[in-house]
């Protein structure tokens, strides 16, 4: 038994009613079982509850042993004061209040249904990665589609949180915060830090002094990422040498610039060497460095696509690293990385924007988008798949990965649309 399940079982009221006492033998009617407290305080607040013939709105306190509440040391914080009633599995302890007077204790055990019990401890106890797997069959399509609609809206949710702390950083300016989100999502999950670390050192109004200069702006990302500090080099990575010491002296950028050392590049294909997706980021930037400017201006999915299409620079077409040459030509991004960088990086920006103008349309505009976006394929979708679940977009592949990530793997099920299906009693 966890405390958890004994909030899940109080929220939802999945207890027998029939003939509800306190610990003293009052008679207990439940009109409201108020509202979930996710902050510090009692569990649940607003509750409304008679007891014998006088009515209580309050808060009501959730353990599973009564002496917990002295355990948690709440008998000490004036916020417990106001707690009409004790719920919980086990009375093992008389508890007074601060006045004197009993408090209130409902006792759960034995109230419960035993096939309701089973359920639960056969999901947190599963050996599955989904732990519903053996039950997911049942599930009906409704609550599976409310299941990956939940998810993906909290992971847009969060995703759209993390933009805006950087947009209160960066002091409410959204040009320098979606580069950073740009840079973060060019770097993939490996390079993520790096590239972010290096966009925050390398502001984008240096950058905008030197549009429609490539060479420029591959020298300032690749010198203060640490690529150009060799004493030797091919011709190419001695004049983009050259001109970063001219610019990095010209802003004073040398104390800020990053070491090699921080880039990894190991178990990476070349297509996704930090020089290369450095060498791609210039090539973007060197367009427009007004991209959110851009994005709001267009945001339907073809002009986007056109956006973030360019060719990079002509040594790049032909390397991956400085002095290794390739044989493969490999001269913009391909569809798979724009349609990455509009799901990681334009998306939530744009969800991000509605919550700071509190506008709906740019937050109704970016779960289009990923309605209209290829589902991604991993091992999380693989093993939907394996169920039977198949995303036919990418909003159904974000909702699955964050289903599998935030409620799967923690064993979240209590919050699961399906499994709060699963836990119904019958």
């Amino acid at each position: 038994m966890n405390e958890s399940f004994l909030h899940y079982l109080w929220q939802h009221q999945y207890f027998n009613h029939e003939d509800l006492k306190t610990s003293e033998g009052e008679n207990i009617q439940i009109f409201s079982q108020g509202h979930y407290n996710n902050h510090a305080g009692p569990d649940f607040s607003e509750a409304k509850i008679k007891i014998d013939s006088i009515e209580w709105i309050g808060t009501v306190e959730i353990h599973i042993k009564s002496s917990d509440f002295i355990l948690h040391k709440h008998q000490l914080d004036r916020a417990y004061d106001n707690v009409v009633l004790h719920v919980v599995w086990q009375n093992d302890k008389l508890l007074l209040r601060n006045d004197g007077t009993p408090m209130p204790a409902l006792e759960l055990r034995g109230r419960v249904s035993e096939d309701l019990l089973k359920e639960y401890k056969k999901l947190i106890n599963s050996s599955f990665q989904i732990p519903c797997s053996k039950s997911f069959s049942r599930i009906s399509e409704l609550t599976k589609v409310s299941m990956i609609e939940q998810a993906a809206v909290q992971r847009l949710n969060s995703k759209a949180e993390f933009v805006r702390g950087l947009y209160s950083q960066n002091k409410g300016d959204w040009e320098e915060t979606f580069y950073q989100v740009l840079a973060k999502n060019f770097g993939f999950k490996v390079n993520a830090e790096p590239l972010i670390s290096l966009a925050k050192v390398l502001p984008v109004k240096i950058i905008r002094k030197n549009v429609s200069n490539q060479v420029a702006i591959e020298s300032l990302l690749l010198g203060m990422a640490g690529f150009l500090d060799a004493a030797k080099g091919d011709e190419y990575y001695l004049a983009l040498q050259k001109e970063f010491n001219f610019l990095a002296h010209k802003f004073s950028l040398i104390e800020h610039k990053m070491h090699k050392a921080q880039w990894r590049f190991l178990r990476l294909r070349p297509a996704n060497f930090p020089t290369m997706r450095l060498a791609q980021l210039a090539a973007l930037l060197n367009h427009s460095t007004q991209l959110f400017a851009d994005i709001l201006e267009k945001p339907d999915l073809a002009s986007l696509r056109k956006r973030f299409s360019t060719e990079n620079s002509v040594y790049w077409t032909s390397h991956y690293s400085f002095g290794k040459e390739s044989k493969t030509l490999h001269g913009s991004l391909g569809d798979e990385s724009i349609d990455n960088i509009l799901i990681n990086s334009v998306v939530p920006t744009l969800a991000a924007y509605a919550v700071e103008k509190d506008d709906e349309i740019f937050f109704e505009k970016a779960i289009s988008l990923l309605q209209q976006l290829k589902p991604e394929s991993n091992n999380i979708i693989r093993a939907w798949e394996v169920l039977k679940l198949k995303a036919t977009n990418s909003f159904d592949s974000q909702g699955l990965i964050e289903q599998m990530n935030s409620f799967c793997k923690k064993r979240n099920c209590l919050n699961c649309a399906v499994g709060a299906s699963l836990l119904k009693p019958i």
